[in-house]
């Protein structure tokens, strides 16, 4: 097949890719146990403009085109809940697999990643509680990846920022030129992925998210700009904000 020069590294890779190898596998870490949210019932399961949380975050992982399959890291205690309730009753297709996650996003993340074909290039990683990730934002983060291994969708820092001492005096004002704000989804060359995690897990290195694991070891990651619709769901007024951000866009109103 003859291609045009002007094709992305994404567009290459799908024209190489058979229609039964996947080009993507979307890992969402579903796990966590929300603490901060107060309650009984985990963040990602809680109802947001009637679906839950985590739903939204599939579903728009589901409709990007180059995202082939979903692999689902959920609490051990919700597993059967998840695979006879939630996914079908949200008609979602493209989830493979459904796995007992970890105690920590780490150890969920790790776990998920066993369950990729070996054969797949880049895994995409979500955050299952960021219900208004976009196609742009997924097709943007996927091409750098392949570019250059990593990839994260992040924000500039806009606020001062200061370095406040134990006494609470500020000791200093930071620039905030070089500061962003990391979210998800974060792209990442599957088998460097899938080595770093293991090390780290060999090793007891522990990180928030997959970028910090990729420059541990040594690989470059490059910034996306993201979106401050792409909010993540940990406090109760976040899910205010969420229903604002949904009305808008059922209005009309997404970017």
């Amino acid at each position: 097949m003859k291609l045009a020069s002007n094709q992305t590294e994404w567009e290459k890779e799908r024209a190489r890719c058979s229609d039964q190898s996947p080009l993507v596998v979307a890992v969402v870490p579903a796990a966590g146990k929300g603490l901060r949210m107060g309650g009984a019932v985990p963040k990602q399961f809680l109802a947001l403009g009637g679906e839950p949380v985590v739903v939204h975050a599939l579903r728009a992982l589901e409709a990007s085109p180059i995202v082939g399959t979903i692999i689902l890291a959920v609490p051990p205690s919700d597993l059967d809940y998840c695979v006879d309730e939630l996914i079908p009753q949200a008609g979602l297709k493209k989830i493979t697999k459904v796995v007992a996650g970890g105690k920590e996003r780490q150890d969920s993340v790790r776990r998920a990643l066993e369950y990729v074909p070996e054969e797949t290039e880049v895994v995409l990683v979500h955050d299952a509680v960021r219900p208004f990730v976009t196609e742009s934002m997924v097709r943007e983060v996927v091409e750098a990846a392949y570019r250059v291994g990593g990839a994260i969708v992040a924000l500039p820092m806009r606020d001062t920022v200061k370095q406040v001492g134990t006494q609470g005096y500020v000791e200093r004002t930071i620039d905030r030129r070089p500061l962003w704000l990391a979210q998800t989804p974060q792209a990442f060359r599957f088998d460097r992925l899938l080595a770093v995690h293991r090390k780290a897990h060999a090793e007891g290195v522990h990180a928030t998210d997959d970028a910090f694991l990729f420059e541990w070891a040594g690989y470059p990651v490059m910034v996306v700009e993201g979106s401050g619709d792409n909010i993540k769901i940990t406090r109760p007024e976040d899910m205010v904000i969420g229903e604002a951000i949904l009305l808008s866009r059922q209005q009309g109103g997404q970017r």
